[in-house]
């Protein structure tokens, strides 16, 4: 039995992680030792026949020291990328003289949690709860809003996500990368 045709984002975000860790002079050994992701999956990525979680793609980035929109499609295409139990859709990116932004419509599922590795020093994420309870922040100091609040933390540590009870959860995520 074939396999099917890679899809055409999972080969672009591929060149653009190649082309961002060659243009730094970073190995594939050591970009995949840094981020803490295997160099079978690292290079599968690259070659564009691995199709990457959200977790993978942000450890990638946060060690390359760009945001996540940097591998990703442009906003126009709406990616949505997932995780153990976070998908976002980004929905636009916009920069001003001190940071870049990325606004993604999230949804977090019930029933499992997600660790999402350390962004870049000086990243901050900032939650907007629309239904559901979500439990997010930094894994030793998590913070929980319920529909209609927000949350926001310092994301240059590991952080988590997860719905609190049986209830999915609809939030938007903005992160922004200050410029170093």
């Amino acid at each position: 039995m074939s396999q099917p045709p890679p899809d055409t984002d999972t080969v672009a975000i591929g060149h653009r992680v190649r082309a961002l860790r060659e243009a730094r002079g970073i190995s594939l050994s050591a970009l995949s030792r840094l981020a803490g992701v295997g160099k079978a999956t690292l290079s599968g990525l690259e070659n564009g026949v691995r199709n990457p979680t959200l977790e993978t793609l942000y450890a990638i980035t946060a060690q390359l020291g760009v945001p996540l929109t940097a591998v990703l499609s442009g906003p126009s295409a709406g990616p949505t990328v997932r995780g153990a139990a976070v998908s976002a859709t980004l929905l636009e990116v916009f920069d001003d003289s001190d940071a870049t932004y990325e606004l993604y419509r999230m949804r977090v599922v019930p029933g499992t949690g997600q660790l999402s590795p350390a962004h870049q020093p000086g990243v901050t994420e900032h939650v907007t709860v629309f239904a559901g309870v979500l439990r997010a922040g930094p894994v030793d100091a998590p913070l929980t809003a319920a529909a209609g609040g927000h949350l926001r933390w310092t994301s240059d540590v590991p952080h988590l996500y997860a719905a609190v009870g049986d209830e999915e959860v609809a939030a938007s995520l903005l992160l922004r990368y200050p410029r170093l």
